[in-house]
């Protein structure tokens, strides 16, 4: 902010021009050909509704200040225009609807965001000897320890100390730049932990989540740890992931996502909660592009994340319900009733009207959405761009029905009730309350429901360039094709080059590290094998000949990915995407099965990388 004045001298200066615009380059950083190097110039300009903020750090102190990224063409460079762009799409159906239903004083409606982080802390000395937890964010080696998880003794233990006095730096810095932390704990697996703000309107919350991650990298840091956002870092163990809890409403209505005591009263509710079912119905695999990424695709479909197939869980009484809507004969609402222990220590509660069900990748929580599919590294932003429009569109599709309705029956409920039977005839398939994981779900949902089984980011990705996708975006004014198909370049690219850097990471690292360790502890081997023949003493050479064995069967898989890597000939990003899902990340496989067979035979104290229970069990 120093500016110079004429007379020479020096003071600290920052204008309302330079606040409204800015004008950094827009071509140095992954755009989608949005901008070029000699098409550069882009703007950001200051958003008014977040906070700006003060970081400090050991180098002083810099104001942030929240801002959106455009191109000198017009098009968004960011992920914050499109994720408010859809806000007000959202909010323009959302009125309509609103409007139709006699609403008369009717507050901008907003969408609200509380994101459940989930993250791993390891040593920083363990981390430092692990080229591929520097590079890749993950483990592309290790042999599963003898405890892992496997006693669900993590979740409800004591949190360390070391890790307290971490949480404890960590929400002191979130608490005085005004994030709001509402809780902390263990996850599932060792190493692993929790943090979940309040609810924020998702634009705010969006800003602070970026903030929060930046922190607890900072704090970890600070703590002799190292925090691990990757979403797989450790197989055999729980990824981590971030559940993000997204709702609708507004000062005069409320929580539009609140079903109250009746919900079968609740019609504003009913037609808010339809048009998310025929969202996530239409637009699933939109849902299942916006989560994708090299690293998610290790999590997903793993019995300790949803699957890679996007239904609805409603619970069982708002299942019933909208199933008797459909049916068109509506029946008793289900209850939870009271829970009643037994013992006169406790006292009674209302139970739930329906279980919580953690295999589903959406699922209703009683006022609010569950979007579980997410990736721990990954932004909010995208999810909540595609869950604004999707419902954005829906409440387009419902105010068109519902208009005619209204004018056609006895009462607003007939007219409701009208709308959501049709609109679950043709799209009920989607909800589902059992078991997510189980392998007759996966072939019902393909078979019998007609859903969408999207298993890898290269199957993902390409629903981008859809003309449904590209529709949507455009005619709710979120996207233009042009933007929606730069964010496909960017996102393609990204996975194309996680991949090959991991690939280079495993050649290198069992070329340079794993094959010596195994031939230095073979050389011993054999010399103390010779030594006890000429002594007469017999030894089993069999730990030897394995891992003679296992090394030159590693060095071949390795000889296979080094010359898979060569290839660089393909006919489209889509082509070379499936190229890196499968055969790259195979060959990858093989590589690790045979060096994890070796991490079990080769001496300890010569295996030059931190073991899982190392870096799992030390804190």
């Amino acid at each position: 902010f120093i500016v110079t004045k004429a007379d020479g001298a020096a003071i600290t200066e920052f204008t309302g021009s330079l606040l409204i615009k800015g004008e950094p380059d827009g071509s140095s950083f992954p755009n989608g050909s949005l901008r070029m190097t000699n098409a550069a110039r882009g703007y950001t300009a200051w958003d008014p509704t977040s906070p700006a903020y003060v970081m400090h750090t050991d180098n002083g102190a810099t104001l942030m200040i929240p801002s959106v990224f455009l191109s000198w063409t017009g098009e968004a460079l960011d992920k914050k225009i499109p994720l408010m762009r859809s806000n007000a799409a959202m909010n323009k159906a959302a009125q309509k609807v609103l409007s139709l239903m006699g609403e008369t004083d009717i507050a901008t409606v907003n969408s609200s965001c509380g994101a459940e982080q989930e993250y791993f802390l390891i040593d920083a000395g363990l981390a430092a000897a692990r080229p591929d937890l520097m590079l890749a964010g993950r483990s592309l080696f290790g042999a599963a320890p003898a405890k892992g998880q496997q006693f669900d003794d993590h979740y409800f233990a004591a949190i360390p100390e070391r890790v307290q006095v971490f949480m404890q730096a960590l929400e002191d810095k979130l608490y005085r730049l005004g994030i709001p932390a509402k809780t902390h704990h263990n996850e599932v697996a060792p190493g692993q932990f929790e943090i979940a703000p309040y609810f924020e309107s998702a634009n705010v919350a969006s800003d602070h989540q970026q903030m929060l991650m930046t922190l607890l990298k900072i704090t970890a840091k600070q703590h002799g740890f190292v925090c691990l956002l990757h979403e797989k870092p450790f197989a055999g163990v729980n990824g981590s992931g971030k559940h993000v809890n997204w709702s609708v409403g507004n000062a005069t209505q409320g929580n539009l996502l609140d079903p109250g005591k009746t919900p079968n009263d609740n019609l504003n509710f009913l037609l808010f909660c339809g048009a998310v079912i025929r969202g996530v119905h239409l637009y699933g695999p939109l849902l299942r592009a916006v989560i994708a990424s090299a690293s998610n695709d290790h999590r997903l479909g793993a019995n300790e994340a949803p699957p890679a197939i996007l239904s609805v869980y409603l619970g069982d009484q708002l299942e019933k319900l909208f199933m008797d809507i459909k049916e068109g004969n509506i029946g008793e609402l289900l209850s939870g009733g009271m829970m009643d222990i037994g013992l006169a220590e406790i006292l009674k509660f209302e139970r739930d009207p329906g279980d919580r069900n953690r295999t589903s990748p959406f699922a209703f929580t009683g006022n609010r959405f569950e979007f579980r599919a997410v990736g721990s590294s990954a932004s909010v932003s995208g999810p909540l761009v595609a869950m604004n429009t999707m419902l954005a569109d829906s409440l387009d599709w419902i105010a068109d029905k519902l208009a005619p309705a209204l004018q056609s029956s006895a009462t607003p409920t007939e007219a409701v009730f009208s709308v959501l039977q049709d609109l679950m005839i043709e799209h009920g398939n989607v909800v589902f309350g059992g078991d997510g994981y189980s392998s007759e779900w996966h072939r019902a949902a393909v078979e019998e429901r007609g859903l969408k089984n999207i298993p890898t980011t290269a199957d993902a990705l390409p629903v981008l360039l859809s003309e449904d996708i590209q529709g949507l975006f455009e005619r709710t004014g979120v996207l233009s094709p042009k933007e929606v198909t730069s964010r496909y370049e960017v996102y393609a690219e990204q996975y194309i080059l996680s991949i090959e850097v991991e690939a280079k990471l495993v050649v290198d690292m069992a070329t340079t590290m794993i094959y010596p360790a195994a031939v230095n502890y073979l050389s011993t081997l054999t010399e103390t094998l010779s030594a006890a023949k000429a002594l007469s003493i017999t030894l089993d050479s069999g730990v030897a000949t394995r891992i003679a064995t296992t090394a030159n069967a590693m060095m071949a898989e390795v000889d296979k990915l080094s010359a898979a890597l060569e290839a660089h000939d393909f006919a489209s990003t889509e082509d070379h995407m499936k190229y890196c899902a499968d055969t790259l990340c195979g060959l990858m496989l093989a590589v690790r099965e045979q060096a994890d067979l070796l991490e079990t035979l080769v001496d300890v104290q010569l295996w030059p990388l931190p073991k899982y229970y190392e870096m799992l069990f030390m804190r």
